[in-house]
């Protein structure tokens, strides 16, 4: 399938019970530094659940196109790219992504 981009790829996790916190304070550095400053990189943003889910968890990152995933991410781009350490908190992931060409809207 053609993308025109921007596109969303969003990692979401459930994280072994009780590290939820350590994911996500993972998130606002190591994870950070995966994405910022990428070249095709628009943004990204991380939380938790909030219906029950305490123990799920997601990293949306916001990207110009197609292209610059696979730039940033390689021939693996469709795989969760985990950083060191990160196996070891997380039950299990996925990654996906999502052309946003059709329905974008900045508030």
């Amino acid at each position: 399938m053609a993308t025109k981009g921007p596109l969303l790829r969003v990692f979401e996790v459930r994280t072994k019970k009780g590290c939820a916190d350590t994911l996500l304070a993972n998130f606002a550095t190591t994870s950070v530094d995966v994405v910022e400053g990428h070249p095709g990189n628009r943004g990204h943003f991380f939380g938790r659940c909030v219906q029950g889910g305490e123990d799920r968890v997601m990293f949306v990152s916001l990207w110009e196109d197609l292209d610059a995933v696979k730039a940033r991410f390689g021939d693996d781009w469709q795989v969760s790219y985990m950083p060191e350490g990160y196996e070891d908190l997380i039950e299990d992931c996925s990654v996906c992504h999502f052309d946003m060409s059709e329905g974008w809207s900045v508030l």
